[in-house]
């Protein structure tokens, strides 16, 4: 029985990464078809896409802001840590690659990671009027840095948490956290899901886009968060938040890097997890399996300094570069949108 409080349309920003851009593309499409969500659930890269949307107020300022020389500069100043050395990384990931038993140990997630993000995002200041409203999953941490390295045996690490206005924190409190679910869950996150209306913007997507080895957990009020990687894929949560959803359908987890991570850190199974998402009631799928191949250098990937022997970030070398790529991704994710409105009525 649909709550009479949902909102109308959910569109599920599942992640993305730097090629967010993909996206606001997507947004277009619906709000070409008259389907603009009023609720965006919005997982890691996904979140800074949120942000956009919500903030600027048009398709066209939208494109412009990601593509925007202050996106770029902050592109740009994200900067390599003393662990960003290729030997450490690759042996870093050999281990967890090796490793099968779910989050044995409490991982480093203060200390052990690769970039240094700026201070601020450059985000929008506020959201533009008749934005939709924002839901964006992070993971709070339950352990501080003297509790690293301990065996976890039973102990839960995490909370999957929601970072909301009000409205969508009384339709989601209460609630199971996905995340938690023992068919690919091994205990490391809480069995209740969280929710926060009393974080800024900036802090929320801050600690979305805090995933594990890639940047340092995100501080706010004296908590920890990581990543919104915990759950890319809130399909059950957009279900409890709106009457419709559009969801995306994702390629599979890297087995080499991403799932061992996952499990590693999380102790969850993420190709089960994907699994199981893929197999649910969505009103609407964008389907974004072949982007690895559709958006081939139009992303921004990871490079290798051998002169400084540190792994850094392939920042396109100039801002009119990183338009165009910018530009490619707005441009997949419309054609995208377009593609999953066509014959469904939602």
């Amino acid at each position: 029985m649909k709550n009479h409080e949902q909102y109308a349309r959910c569109l599920v920003l599942a992640g993305g990464g730097f090629r967010f851009g993909y996206y606001l593309g997507a947004h277009a499409a619906l709000e070409e078809q008259n389907r603009a969500p009023d609720v965006l659930l919005a997982t890691c890269g996904g979140a800074i896409a949120a942000a956009i949307i919500a903030g600027a107020p048009d398709a066209r300022a939208r494109l412009e802001w990601a593509a925007s020389p202050a996106m770029y500069r902050f592109l740009c100043a994200v900067q390599s840590t003393p662990h960003a050395t290729p030997l450490r990384t690759v042996a870093g990931a050999a281990r967890r690659w090796l490793g099968h038993t779910p989050a044995p140990r409490i991982p480093d997630l203060f200390r052990d990671y690769l970039f240094e993000l700026p201070a601020t995002l450059p985000l929008p200041p506020q959201p533009a009027a008749g934005a939709p409203a924002l839901a964006i999953v992070g993971a709070r941490l339950l352990f501080g840095p003297g509790d690293v390295g301990a065996a976890r045996g039973d102990r839960p690490l995490f909370v999957q948490t929601v970072f909301c206005p009000p409205r969508a924190a009384r339709l989601l409190d209460g609630r199971e956290a996905p995340a938690a679910d023992p068919r690919w869950s091994a205990g490391a996150v809480a069995p209740r899901l969280e929710v926060d209306s009393t974080e800024s913007l900036h802090d929320a997507v801050r600690s979305s886009v805090a995933d594990m080895f890639y940047f340092a957990s995100h501080a706010s009020q004296g908590r920890h968060y990581s990543g919104g990687v915990i759950d890319l894929f809130p399909l059950e949560l957009a279900h409890h938040l709106a009457r419709n959803v559009i969801m995306e359908r994702k390629m599979p987890f890297n087995p080499w890097l991403a799932a061992p991570a996952l499990r590693a850190v999380f102790g969850i199974d993420g190709a089960a997890r994907l699994r199981h998402v893929h197999g649910l009631h969505a009103d609407a799928w964008v389907d974004t399996r072949d982007m690895a191949q559709a958006l081939r250098g139009h992303g921004i990937g990871k490079r290798i300094d051998w002169r400084r022997n540190r792994i850094g970030l392939a920042v396109p070398a100039s801002h009119a570069a990183y338009g165009a790529q910018v530009r490619a991704q707005w441009d997949y994710g419309y054609r995208k949108g377009t593609a999953a409105m066509m014959g469904e009525k939602i």
